[in-house]
C-alpha cells in the first residue's frame, strides 16, 4: 500500500430535500455561497492538500457537477473574444491542468458508507480522503486549510485521521461521536466510535465533521458491518471496525465549519464569506451595518 496521499472521494449522491424545491433540478452540491458552488470549496480544499485525483460519486440528476468541472469550451473561447481575461482565467481556474476529475454513480441511496464503497475501484489501494461538500470548512486566516492539517498529521503517522469538533450533549444525536486516549492537545488515539448517539450513552461529544483521511482497509470493515442505522450502510460503521486492526485518530481542526446541509448554516456561509469576498464585503458590510434587525 503506497502511504502517498492522491485521491479524493466525494459523496455526492444525496437528494438535498432540505433545500427543496431549490434542489429538485439542481444538485445541492451546486448550491452557490457568494459566487462558487459547495462542492468547489471542497475541490479547494482537497486541491490545497496536494490531491490530483477528485472521485465524484454521484446519482441521477448531478449531471451539473460534472458540467461545471468540465471545460467550457464555448464560454471560454466569448470570454477571450471578449478579452475578459480576469473572468476567463476564474473559468478556467475551477480545474487546473494538473487536477483529474472522474465520476462514478451510486445506483441506490444506500447510505455514507456505500458511497465510499463505490470508489474503491478507483482509489486503487491506497489511503484517501473523503470529504462532504455539505460541510464547508474553513481554515484559520492566513493558515492551512482543514484537509490540510490532516494530510500533514497523517504524513507523519500513516494512520487514518478523522476531523472531530466538540459538540453540546444535546447535538451528539446528529453525528458520528468517538472517544479515546489523548496523544497532545489536538489529537486523540480513537478507541470507541458509534454513529448518531443518544446523549445519555454517547461516549464523549467530539463529533466527527465531515473530513476524513482513511487507509484502504476501510472497505472490507464496511463491507462486514452491513446495515447500521436508519437501515443504511454506514461509514462510521466501517472506521469502528477498522479501529480492531489499525489505529485510527481524531483530530481537533484549527478551523471553522458551516453545516450548509442545513438552511441556518448555509446562510451564515453565504454572509461570513461575503464579509471575506475582496469585491463584495465593503459594499455588504456596510448594507449590512444600515439594516435595523
Amino acid at each position: 500500500m503506497s502511504s502517498t496521499l492522491r485521491t479524493a472521494v466525494f459523496p455526492v449522491a444525496g437528494m438535498g430535500t432540505r433545500f427543496l424545491p431549490a434542489t429538485k433540478a439542481s444538485p445541492k452540491e451546486m448550491l452557490p455561497v457568494v459566487d462558487k458552488p459547495l462542492i468547489q470549496y471542497a475541490v479547494e480544499e482537497a486541491y490545497e492538500a496536494g490531491i490530483r485525483h477528485m472521485v465524484f460519486v454521484t446519482g441521477r440528476s448531478k449531471r451539473a457537477i460534472e458540467d461545471h468541472f468540465d471545460t467550457a469550451y464555448e464560454l471560454e473561447a466569448e470570454l477571450q473574444a471578449a478579452q475578459k481575461n480576469a473572468l476567463l482565467d476564474v473559468v478556467r481556474s475551477v480545474q487546473p491542468e494538473d487536477m483529474q476529475c472522474t465520476y462514478v454513480r451510486q445506483a441506490r441511496a444506500l447510505g455514507l458508507g456505500h458511497a465510499v464503497l463505490c470508489a474503491e475501484h478507483l482509489v486503487e489501494n491506497k489511503p484517501f480522503a473523503v470529504l462532504l461538500a455539505d460541510d464547508l470548512m474553513q481554515g484559520l486566516q492566513g493558515g492551512p486549510g482543514v484537509l490540510k492539517q490532516m494530510a500533514d498529521v497523517f504524513a507523519q503517522t500513516q494512520a487514518s485521521v478523522l476531523a472531530v469538533q466538540e459538540v453540546p450533549i444535546e447535538q451528539v444525536h446528529r453525528y458520528g461521536i468517538v472517544s479515546g486516549t489523548a496523544l497532545g492537545e489536538r489529537l486523540v488515539n480513537v478507541q470507541h466510535m458509534v454513529e448518531k448517539p443518544a446523549a445519555d450513552v454517547a461516549p464523549s461529544r467530539l463529533a466527527v465533521a465531515g473530513r476524513y483521511i482513511l487507509t484502504p482497509a476501510v472497505f472490507d470493515q464496511i463491507r462486514a458491518g452491513g446495515r447500521g442505522v436508519q437501515g443504511e450502510i454506514q461509514l462510521t460503521d466501517g472506521i469502528a471496525g477498522l479501529l480492531k486492526t489499525e489505529k485510527v485518530l481524531a483530530y481537533t481542526y484549527q478551523g471553522k465549519r458551516f453545516d450548509c446541509g442545513s438552511k441556518q448554516g448555509f446562510l451564515q456561509a453565504t454572509v461570513e464569506l461575503a464579509l471575506q469576498h475582496a469585491e463584495v464585503s465593503e459594499e455588504f458590510r456596510h448594507y449590512l451595518q444600515s439594516q435595523k434587525f
